[in-house]
């Protein structure tokens, strides 16, 4: 997964997007759907960025990902955030080819849970090697 650099180090670099907040209507519970709630999502983009030479055309467009990601959390409806934290980082994946991999998180701070907690989310890692990325 790690690229090398023009000088034969290492070269992959993370990229973050992080508390990227949006209203949304997912969820198994009629209310969840119809109230609709808060959702904040994070997404960690790895790919070899250290020999861009500050050149746009070879690095992965955040402003993109993130329209990207605002369009799936605002513009569909899932019951679990597991379906949506997937989605995301396969879509993430397909439209970013330099990416080598993503980490996506997807918070639901307002999870109808009985209990106090701060916050409930679900992560998952997708390396552009893995079958169905």
């Amino acid at each position: 997964m790690t690229g090398q650099s023009a000088t034969g180090q290492s070269a992959t670099g993370r990229v973050v997007l992080s508390g990227l907040e949006f209203f949304a209507r997912h969820g198994v519970f009629e209310a969840e759907t119809q109230l609709g709630a808060r959702f904040v999502v994070d997404a960690e983009l790895v790919y070899p960025f250290a020999d861009l030479n500050d050149d746009l055309s070879g690095a992965v467009n955040y402003a993109e990902a993130y329209d990207l990601i605002r369009q799936l959390v605002t513009g569909e409806r899932f019951d679990l955030i597991e379906t949506l934290t997937a989605r995301i980082a396969r879509e993430l994946l397909t439209a970013h080819p330099r990416l080598e991999q993503v980490t996506v998180r997807v918070h639901k701070p307002g999870a109808p849970v009985a209990g106090i907690f701060r916050d409930i989310y679900a992560e998952l890692t997708l390396d552009r090697t893995e079958p169905g990325a």
